[in-house]
């Protein structure tokens, strides 16, 4: 019975993290279903986006410090999106007044909920980090998994040998959450596959939507390949990393904090 409660907590706990992805999937579908007027449909999705950022923020569910972060993530997945389309990745195939080289300012939020989910989780569950490698090791991972997103079009892909590094790198971290006042404990590798999967789960439904278009959905909608999983696992990777090393950047700058259990 316990375990049940404990499940369900847990779920809770997991559903009001995902406010930010939730609002958006939503949109998504009823922009399909009902056709808006004065707007394009990519438009209202920003204009969405823009309101549920600001409300978040005004009602306290987000601070600014992960207003911050969140910005961050639209940049650096805004960067990615701008790329990956030149090169014929996917294609975002409808009109929209706000869009940037062929990419609608709105895919920004695609990658800024997964900081947003991250942020209120790490916040919700009391994330603890255990045995985190160092800054020097962490930081140089993160830029050449990131970097290799890119780099994979001219030269090899190495996103394989990248996630047997993380293996190695992570081998001895954990983390940490509580559910109900009991603690506990995962591999931080674990959390990086189970994360990357659902987020598959989610791009699976965002295509369906039409979020944006693999070259295989261009006729009808198809299932996105279970390849894929590997990228997003990478990408999880790079927010997970980025939103730890700016936690414990910002715990080691105060001094009301021991930050010694990380090291």
């Amino acid at each position: 019975m316990r375990v049940f409660k404990q499940l369900v907590r847990f779920g809770w706990e997991q559903a009001l993290s995902c406010l930010f992805p939730v609002v958006i999937f939503a949109s998504l579908a009823l922009t399909k279903i009902i056709p808006l007027p004065f707007l394009p449909r990519y438009d209202w999705l920003l204009l969405i986006c823009l309101l549920m950022q600001w409300w978040m923020v005004r009602s306290g569910l987000e601070t600014r410090d992960e207003l911050k972060v969140i910005t961050l993530f639209h940049i650096i997945g805004l960067t990615l999106e701008v790329f990956k389309v030149h090169m014929g990745s996917w294609s975002y195939p409808e009109e929209g007044f706000f869009k940037v080289f062929g990419v609608p300012l709105y895919s920004g939020f695609m990658y800024a909920s997964v900081a947003s989910y991250l942020c209120q989780a790490w916040r919700r569950l009391k994330v603890e980090l255990v045995k985190w490698p160092p800054f020097l090791a962490v930081v140089p991972l993160a830029a050449a998994i990131y970097l290799n997103f890119f780099t994979h079009h001219f030269w090899i892909d190495i996103r394989w040998w990248l996630s047997a590094l993380v293996i190695i790198v992570f081998w001895k971290s954990w983390v940490t959450y509580e559910v109900g006042g009991t603690r506990y404990r995962m591999p931080i590798a674990l959390s990086f596959v189970l994360i990357g999967f659902f987020i598959w789960v989610a791009e699976n439904i965002a295509t369906f939507f039409g979020a944006w278009q693999y070259p295989n959905q261009t006729v009808a909608w198809s299932l996105v390949h279970l390849g894929k999983v590997s990228s997003w696992l990478l990408l999880v990777i790079v927010s997970f990393l980025i939103v730890a090393t700016l936690k414990l950047v910002k715990r080691k700058n105060s001094k009301s904090v021991d930050t010694s259990q990380f090291f």
